[in-house]
């Protein structure tokens, strides 16, 4: 939340309106594992910083259409065995509490660190939808409270050869378990009649992420060789029961869904930079990922013994491969005012998607250059500029490629596009930074083929449904500016606005889809410190309205205040805040083709919490090289190529 323009709202991460913000950790993809689980409980004193990367470089995966951020870890940085405890303690919707800790130990050639956690969460997600079907009313409510348990365990294990060669291995686990209940009602007012349909919908649903990374670093200040193997084994398995409650006057069939997913994930990666002098550096690499998925749907009726049979007309079974394979090269090249950097990145992939009802199998094979480039001057001894440009592919999700039929209530679910294919941008960006932080920026980005939810409805059955599907193309037009604040002894900051435009039309859709909205985003991040040591954070945004793909939004705005203090010669901190103070939901409308529906979105607002952390062990730092300098314990904002 503290990154200049990101604003998180109800787990969603966009970047000053707009969507397809990607999260990496330690420059490895993060994708197809649970990142809202993997975030909220991520250990904040493991983050050595956060980079925004607006516009990557050769060396990046070409995949995503918006920004990236960037976790990076740290390492042990202290000799000894040090570690810490904590505890958490808060309300959101319902009572919460959580407990963690972590032991690191650097000695002679050797550095181990361990950590784990265990969580309750509690969590809401209520939906309101009114839409109009024909002459009838269609009054929809969706109230979604649930607790999700978190439990999780890392480790990681390095040893430095001699000053050059490290061999290391990090590892994990992550489970999570939800058991929860949505309570819907749907009201069907007519000219001459009305009728409630009420149901329930449960959800017994767990999932699981293991990964593995070994790895080989050398450095000698001249040359850097990365070798890194990851695997990641994620698993998603669900039981979904929609059935009715009460005496409804409204007939309807319950339901029973059976949803297993395996998600495994093989990459092999090797890097080589070589630094010549200050000014000059080149840099190539390979990657080699091997993706495969394997996504299952059992659906069930009730037939007029009560008892579940099994529906194969409903059922599926999907399974997709992919391999991609990336070459890529990049040369930085400073003359004193100019810095430039150019890159060039090839990326092959082949992906073979089968479905067993009906079966079939289709195969897709994407084969592209993405250039990136970037021109830096220093125009003072402040004062900087940067035009930068960059070639992106952002292909299909593994979940809207498998053709599954997913229920939310008796009249809304989403269904797959085993048909889709990749979105591909341009991305032009021209940014002035003052002492080497952006403070202002123009950005331009052209999509073809853009990946676009799209909301429809059936007339007959009053059913609405949700996919995505390829529009023509997608433009977004980004403004940003930001400045610091300090006019006050001990405070520190920032503010600025970020304008936004977003454009969407395919003239293959009936009707024609043409769509375009300004938005403006202000953001603000506070830091104070008061009397007696306790430091404040502020962090707010204000949003005039814009488009989430379909839906055209109202006003939003967010704000959330911490406090901390510590204690025992800094051993002991205590934090205390409260999230989204303001109580605003989401209200938006989708009016598009037979479509008329004003969509409620009520998510847990004003948490408060309660958290202390012990830290225990050694005070020795560890003598500060070109693996572990100070700035590696800086947050800081990577803004071009």
């Amino acid at each position: 939340k503290k990154v200049p323009g990101i604003i998180v709202s109800n787990d969603n991460i966009t970047y000053g309106g707009q969507q397809g913000v990607r999260i990496l950790i330690n420059g490895k993809t993060t994708d197809y594992m649970d990142m809202s689980s993997i975030l909220r409980d991520f250990p904040a004193e493991n983050i050595s910083r956060v980079e925004l990367i607006q516009q990557p470089g050769a060396e990046y995966d070409a995949e995503g259409s918006g920004p990236l951020i960037n976790i990076v870890l740290k390492r042990n940085v202290k000799l000894g065995t040090n570690g810490s405890v904590k505890l958490y303690t808060g309300y959101d919707n319902a009572p919460e509490y959580g407990i963690s800790g972590a032991v690191s130990s650097y000695k002679n050639k050797i550095n181990w660190q361990v950590s784990g956690g265990y969580r309750q969460a509690s969590w809401r997600d209520d939906l309101y939808l009114e839409r109009n079907v024909k002459d009838v009313v269609y009054d929809q409510a969706t109230v979604s409270p649930y607790s999700p348990v978190t439990m999780r365990l890392n480790g990681g294990l390095y040893y430095y050869l001699n000053e050059d060669h490290t061999f290391g291995i990090d590892a994990g686990i992550i489970n999570k378990d939800s058991e929860r209940i949505s309570s819907n009602s749907t009201g069907i007012i007519g000219a001459t009649s009305s009728d409630v349909l009420l149901t329930n919908n449960s959800f017994d649903r767990n999932r699981k992420t293991v990964n593995v990374n070994p790895y080989y670093k050398y450095d000698d200040e001249k040359n850097k060789i990365m070798l890194d193997f990851n695997f990641v084994d994620y698993n998603n398995d669900n039981v979904n029961n929609l059935f009715s409650v009460g005496d409804n006057s409204i007939a309807f069939n319950d339901q029973r869904y059976i949803q297993n997913g395996n998600y495994q994930i093989f990459t092999y990666k090797a890097d080589y930079k070589r630094t010549v002098n200050d000014d000059f550096n080149w840099m190539l690499g390979a990657k080699f990922s091997d993706v495969s998925t394997d996504s299952e749907l059992q659906s069930y009726s009730h037939d007029e013994n009560d008892s579940f049979v099994f529906d194969k007309a409903q059922s599926n079974r999907f399974l997709v491969d992919e391999d991609i394979l990336a070459l890529y090269t990049k040369v930085v090249k400073n003359w004193k005012p100019w810095s430039v950097s150019a890159g060039l990145r090839w990326e092959d992939s082949n992906t073979t998607g089968t479905s067993t009802n009906p079966v079939a199998t289709r195969s897709r094979n994407t084969s592209k250059l993405f250039p990136s480039a970037s021109v830096s001057r220093s125009i003072t001894d402040n004062l900087g500029a940067n035009v930068s440009y960059s070639y992106r592919i952002l292909r299909p999700s593994y979940n809207s490629l498998n053709a599954f039929v997913y229920y939310y209530d008796p009249f809304t679910f989403e269904e797959g596009n085993p048909n889709l294919k990749p979105e591909f941008t341009h991305s032009f960006k021209f940014g002035l930074t003052f002492n080497d932080q952006p403070f202002f920026s123009v950005s331009h980005k052209r999509s073809t083929d853009a990946l676009f939810e799209i909301v429809s409805q059936n007339d007959l059955t009053a059913q609405t449904s949700r996919s995505v599907i390829n529009l023509a193309t997608r433009n977004n037009w980004n403004l940003q500016a930001f400045a610091p604040i300090s006019f006050l002894d001990n405070l520190d900051g920032f503010s600025g606005f970020i304008v936004n435009y977003n454009e969407f039309e395919s003239e293959e859709l009936d009707p024609k889809l043409d769509l375009s909205k300004w938005s403006m985003t202000w953001y603000t991040s506070l830091e104070y410190e008061f009397p007696w040591e306790i430091n404040s954070e502020l962090t707010g945004y204000y949003i005039t309205g814009g488009l989430q793909g379909q839906i055209e939004h109202d006003w939003l705005a967010g704000l959330s205040l911490a406090f901390s203090k510590k204690f025992m010669e800094d051993k002991l901190k205590v934090n205390v805040g409260v999230g989204e103070v303001l109580n605003r939901k989401f209200v938006g409308r989708i009016a598009y083709d037979n479509i008329d529906a004003v969509i409620t979105n009520d998510w847990s607002r004003q948490d408060v919490y309660l958290q202390l952390t012990y830290n225990f062990g050694s005070k020795f730092n560890k003598k500060v090289d070109k693996k572990n300098s100070s700035k590696d314990i800086e947050e800081r904002i990577k803004d071009n190529n």
